[in-house]
């Protein structure tokens, strides 16, 4: 089982930490499908090299837009060794017909009814050439091949998803050509989603789910299950989420320390545009201070080139940000992947510029904007970044939190993710990053200060700013 490299992640110079963060959790849960006897190995080419001299009776290799090109190579090379060779994932599932050129079977769609399936047919003989999704259910899911998880090579090795899809249908996001033909959000029974929590080590988590918070009446049902777990967790949700009564303050009161929030644009245009109606007349502001004020930090996530956007939207949206007191903000190009939306309407407006999928990765601009061009779109992300990421919006950013706790929590975070990249590529190449973790942890609690449930009266009167998406 191969999870290839994206392209990005190969630098020569310096391997950023996000490609050190999380095991290949899809692929090992594949693997609990296969019986005892089966020798399997699982190999992820962020983190390691991969191993070519071995001859496997079955190769699975998972594929994102990105890392078609290196998929394709490893499967040809492996179906010349006399391997028979399966793909799936996102890329596989946009693009079927690119991919079955280079595999004896493809996967359209999740794999907890195909993959079974493919088995039950590889076994007899008769394995098919395309296996396509329409059960959607994690009922009777097996336990997680956690034992084939390299764990020292992962900064956050205790990764775990407890639902698929997301309720939500943006115009810009794979789910809708992902989930074709069957329910496109699902989740686990509580029972066995704690389960699986009860089972990894240690105390912190990451939750990988799109929206974990997308089925509140589910959420709920987690979130008092893993009070007194004592557990330290992350994970993503929407505007619309965190601004639900009770939702938040349940799992915080479980331990949610960092939210990576979709806020996208500060435009209600452009959110008409994309299909994303949950954000349309939502305070964001007031979604950040209750984050704060609950003491769970901040991860944005922001969107450049939509067709609203001039070459102003830079500027504006990082102000913004580091006004607000975000700790962390991740920057994409809007970027056209084919299945979705998006890329259906660009192609027949003529608007994409090539398919080159190595570049497909939200930081090139591989359609033409609206309101500037294309290089000035790449110019404008890369500015944001550094600008966002400047010492002096570091403290700015500090600056907004209550105490002096909550600042260097802020300067710590924000600073450790993006100014010492040079000493994650040492600790990565050493193997050593697994040792960061209470580093990491530390952060999370405010080094140790944070107790569930805690508020900050007042504070929110203390931070008041334009908000509300204009």
């Amino acid at each position: 089982m191969i999870l290839p490299a994206l392209t990005e992640a190969k630098s020569p110079f310096f391997r950023p930490v996000k490609y050190s963060l999380f095991p290949p959790l899809g692929l090992a849960t594949l693997a609990g499908y296969l019986d005892d006897g089966v020798e399997v190995t699982l190999q992820d080419e962020h983190v390691e090299a991969i191993k070519l001299d071995d001859r496997p009776d079955l190769v699975v290799i998972q594929v994102y837009i990105t890392s078609a090109r290196r998929a394709y190579q490893l499967a040809d090379r492996y179906r010349r060794r006399g391997s028979y060779v399966v793909l799936g994932g996102l890329h596989v599932t946009s693009l079927p017909d690119e991919a079955a050129a280079h595999a004896d079977t493809i996967f359209l769609g999740p794999g907890e009814d195909t993959w079974p399936a493919f088995l039950a047919d590889y076994r007899a003989g008769r394995p098919g050439k395309i296996y396509r999704s329409s059960v959607r259910t994690l009922e009777r899911l097996p336990r997680i091949r956690r034992d084939l998880i390299k764990r020292h090579l992962y900064l956050v090795p205790n990764s775990i998803v407890v639902s698929r899809g997301c309720p939500h249908s943006c115009d810009f996001c794979y789910k809708e050509a992902f989930f074709e033909g069957g329910r496109g959000f699902y989740t686990q029974r509580v029972d066995d989603a704690l389960a699986e929590i009860e089972r990894l080590p240690g105390r912190h988590l990451y939750f990988l789910d799109d929206h974990l918070f997308g089925d509140t009446r589910f959420a709920e049902a987690l979130f008092d299950g893993m009070r007194g777990m004592n557990r330290l967790w992350q994970a993503a949700g929407t505007v619309q989420s965190v601004l639900r009564p009770r939702l938040l303050e349940k799992a915080v009161a479980c331990g949610l320390r960092s939210l990576f929030v979709g806020f996208e644009t500060l435009s209600n245009d452009n959110l008409r545009e994309q299909r994303k109606p949950h954000n349309l007349n939502r305070d964001y502001g007031a979604a950040i201070r209750r984050l704060h004020d609950l003491g769970v930090m901040v991860n944005g996530s922001f969107v450049f080139g939509m067709d609203g956007d001039d070459e102003t939207v830079f500027e504006r949206t990082v102000e913004w940000a580091v006004g607000q007191g975000i700790e962390t903000a991740t920057f994409h190009i809007l970027t056209p992947y084919p299945g979705t939306a998006l890329y259906e309407r660009m192609l027949k407006a003529g608007r994409i510029l090539h398919t080159d999928w190595d570049l497909y990765d939200t930081r090139h601009t591989v359609f033409r904007p609206a309101r500037m061009t294309a290089g000035a779109l790449e110019k404008g992300y890369r500015k944001a970044y550094s600008e966002f990421y400047r010492w002096r919006s570091i403290m700015r950013g500090a600056a907004t939190k209550p105490d002096l706790i909550g600042a260097a929590r802020h300067v710590a975070y924000a600073g450790g993710w993006k100014k010492f990249e040079p000493l994650w590529d040492v600790v990565i190449r050493a193997r050593r990053i697994s040792n960061m973790l209470p580093v990491l942890e530390g952060v999370l609690t405010g080094f140790g200060k944070h107790t569930p449930g805690w508020t900050l009266t007042g504070a929110a009167g203390r931070r008041r700013a334009t908000s509300t998406p204009t």
